[in-house]
């Protein structure tokens, strides 16, 4: 027999490896509100004009500096594991994105990319 009752929780965040900050926050679903939290909460950790899009073609997720954020937590903290309880799920979370807010060395060695500089 298979137990499929699950609980779920997503980590929205973001880094800037060049300055070694990040912010992210713990939401229960993926809508435009957490979405708009989001994007809320990064905005108050960076600077005005720190901010740049580099657009990016479709299809290629190597190209995205959080992708090699997202494995190394993975890998890292939050691989092959299950929770007892909600709760707990949320802290593992808590405590996958404090190892790399601990350490702006490891935001910078994970996320820069040379071709992604921005210089005004």
């Amino acid at each position: 027999m298979r137990d499929n009752r699950h609980d779920s929780v997503h980590l929205f965040g973001a880094i800037c490896a060049a300055r070694g900050i990040g912010a992210a926050i713990i939401m229960p679903a993926v809508n435009t509100g957490a979405m708009n939290e989001h994007l809320q909460e990064f905005s108050a950790q960076v600077g005005v004009g720190a901010i740049a899009l580099l657009h990016l073609p479709r299809y290629a997720p190597e190209l995205n500096p959080m992708k090699n954020v997202w494995a190394y937590l993975r890998s890292n903290k939050l691989c092959n594991l299950v929770w007892d309880a909600y709760d707990d799920i949320v802290q593992a979370r808590a405590e996958a994105w404090k190892l790399l807010t601990d350490s702006p060395e490891r935001k910078q060695s994970i996320g820069a990319r040379k071709w992604a500089s921005v210089s005004g």
